[in-house]
């Protein structure tokens, strides 16, 4: 199973964790994804760069108590992150 990390010292705000997220879960691509959270629940789907529609993987978020304290839409993104049961979240 494949293992996602984002590193919540990388980023302070929504900008910085759409980059955060773009670096790791669609490399590979010539074009960005959407700077909001629809853009960040469809990537969750897969087929967008690293994984596979549907594959399961680990996503673990270091520094996460961090990025709740700094990100205005935290609980959203959990929510999302948990509405896919593909994805394991291992808050870290």
């Amino acid at each position: 199973m494949r293992i996602i990390e984002l590193n919540g010292n990388k980023f302070s705000n929504q900008k910085g964790f759409y980059r955060e997220v773009e670096s790791k879960m669609t490399s590979g691509l010539n074009w960005k994804i959407g700077q909001n959270l629809n853009a960040f629940n469809d990537v969750l789907y897969g087929g967008f760069g690293v994984d596979e529609v549907d594959k399961k993987h680990i996503l673990k978020w270091h520094r996460s108590e961090k990025s709740k304290s700094e990100l205005k839409c935290f609980d959203q993104i959990i929510e999302i992150i948990k509405e896919h049961e593909n994805i394991e979240l291992q808050l870290t």
